[in-house]
């Protein structure tokens, strides 16, 4: 099963179209959105997929959470947890740093996904793959993750043409 692994659009439609393009390339199955959506009109851009939405510092919950829910998507408020494809999965914004730590280290999870500081990531804590697929927005360059799962094979792919 393949995963996209999104965070830190802040509203910006352009951006994560270009995200959206190299999704459908990679033909991923599902799509986690750590946090700072930004805007509905970001929202509406995932329906090709199940998506699985966490709000970050940014984001306003009643509105957010009224488009998800009305694209049929999934809002997991601040923390989100999943298993696919075998594989226990926890993804969070990241603001909260000590609950990002927490998480992290507490043995739970396969695999953690965060936002919040622009700056992608992939390393292994533990038996823990943690994951930040950078930002759609301020950040040089954009970009997203792609997850193989069940194999936790984790692959940051910077967005050309995106600057900002």
């Amino acid at each position: 099963m393949q995963i996209g692994v999104v965070s830190d659009t802040h509203g910006h439609v352009a951006y994560t179209r270009e995200a959206i393009r190299m999704l459908e390339s990679l033909e991923v199955e599902a799509v986690l959105h750590c946090g700072d959506i930004g805007s509905p009109e970001i929202v509406e851009l995932f329906s090709a997929w199940p998506t699985h939405f966490v709000f970050g510092n940014v984001d306003r919950h009643r509105e957010m959470g009224d488009a998800i829910r009305a694209a049929g998507q999934t809002c997991h408020d601040r923390f989100g947890r999943l298993e696919l494809a075998g594989r226990r999965i926890a993804f969070l914004h990241g603001d909260d740093t000590a609950l990002l730590n927490e998480t992290t280290a507490s043995g739970k999870f396969d695999l953690v996904c965060h936002g919040h500081t622009h700056v992608a990531r992939n390393i292994e804590r533990g038996s823990t793959r943690v994951l930040n697929p950078g930002a759609l927005y301020r950040a040089n360059p954009h970009s997203i993750a792609y997850v193989e799962l069940p194999k936790l094979e984790a692959t940051i792919i910077s967005l050309a043409g995106a600057a900002g």
